[in-house]
Order: C-alpha cells, then sequence, then structure tokens
C-alpha cells in the first residue's frame, strides 16, 4: 500500500458521523444582539480604557485627560464680543461638566485670549501636556494649518511640554440631537412659546421671513 493512501488507526474516522454532522450540524449561527444605546449622561467623560497584552494575559490601560494635563478648546474668533463671551460660557460648562481642572479658551484669531496665551495658562497652572481642542465641526485649513502653526509657535517657549491637536467635532451622533433640538427651540420661540436662545438674544434674527 503506497504512502498517500496509508491512514493511521488512531485518526481513522466515522464516516457516517460526518455526513450527519454536515447534513445536520450540531452548532448555530451566532444571533447578534441590539445592546441597549448608552445616553451621554451615563457616558464617563474621563476615563477611557483600552485592552493590552501583559504576562500572556490582558490588562485594562486607561486613557483620557489627567490632573497634569491643560485643555484648550480653540474657536475662529470674533469682531462679536458677545459670540467670544460664549465659548467663555462653553468652556465653564466643559470643566463643570467633566471635572477636568485645567481648561482654557482661545480664539484662533480677532480675538483674545490667542492660543499663545491660553498655552502659557495651562503650563502656569501646572500642565505638563497641552490639548488643543477645535471648537470646530469639519477639518479644514484652519484644522490642517493654522492652529498646528499657532500652537507650534506657542510650545517654543515651554521646551519639555507635549501637546496634542485633536480632531475637530465631526460626525457625531449627538450632533443630531443637538441639531433638531435647536430647531425645535427656534420653532417653539417664533411660535410665542419659548423665549430666545443664548446666541438669538437681543438680535431677533430668530423669525419667520415671509
Amino acid at each position: 500500500m503506497g504512502s498517500s493512501s496509508y491512514v493511521p488507526s488512531q485518526l481513522t474516522v466515522n464516516k457516517t458521523s460526518i455526513r450527519e454532522s454536515i447534513i445536520s450540524p450540531r452548532w448555530a449561527s451566532p444571533k447578534f444582539v441590539k445592546l441597549p444605546r448608552i445616553s451621554a449622561k451615563s457616558r464617563p467623560l474621563s476615563k477611557t480604557f483600552s485592552l493590552t497584552a501583559e504576562n500572556n494575559g490582558f490588562s485594562l490601560e486607561k486613557h483620557g485627560v489627567s490632573d497634569r494635563d491643560g485643555v484648550i478648546i480653540v474657536d475662529h474668533g470674533s469682531r462679536r464680543q458677545e459670540s467670544n463671551l460664549m465659548l467663555n460660557e462653553f468652556v465653564k460648562m466643559f470643566r463643570d461638566r467633566t471635572g477636568y481642572p485645567i481648561v482654557e479658551p482661545a480664539h484662533m484669531e480677532l480675538a483674545e485670549p490667542s492660543i499663545k496665551d491660553a498655552f502659557n495658562l495651562c503650563v502656569q497652572q501646572g500642565a505638563n501636556r497641552v490639548i488643543v481642542s477645535p471648537f470646530f465641526l469639519f477639518p479644514g485649513r484652519h484644522w490642517y494649518q493654522d492652529i498646528p502653526s499657532l500652537t507650534a509657535e506657542a510650545a517654543k517657549e515651554h521646551p519639555g511640554i507635549s501637546y496634542i491637536i485633536t480632531a475637530p467635532l465631526g460626525l457625531h451622533e449627538l450632533m443630531v440631537d443637538i441639531m433638531n433640538d435647536r430647531i425645535n427651540h427656534c420653532l417653539s420661540h417664533v411660535a410665542g412659546n419659548a423665549n430666545e436662545c443664548e446666541a438669538c438674544t437681543g438680535t431677533g434674527k430668530c423669525r419667520i421671513y415671509d
């Protein structure tokens, strides 16, 4: 008998059982379960974990903002002071909501404080890393070019202080809820059922144009 046709006795299999397994398999395809959506209020904002290999096992590695990080929230900046003051209000909301100890506002241009001013303030408060978060919807020239250039210039005065520029807000699912809430509020206002929002107060802009 040739070597190609020889099968050791311990490897002999039952052909009938193979046939039955093919016709009537004992395994079942996995069923995907739709997990409940976690609301934004229940999500921990400052703690993100990832699995890392360690000693042939896995451990949780924490990522996120630490007590020695400074966060700069930077918008475009406006000649309209009311618009610039709204960034201050957002930064206060952000700080209160997250509990981050070092959070500073900055305007890319046209208004103070600048990115350089905010960077200096973060370092003065003990930050050894600065996180620059653009208060912009989508990536454009300001994100690709202007903000990185201004941040790099600010960092020159602080050797040893690292920094990162995060992505803009982008296509986050919660933006849909924000947009819908804004639309409903404006429609309620023009119907006489709600006051002007903080963006429109005193402008008379939120009205129906015939």
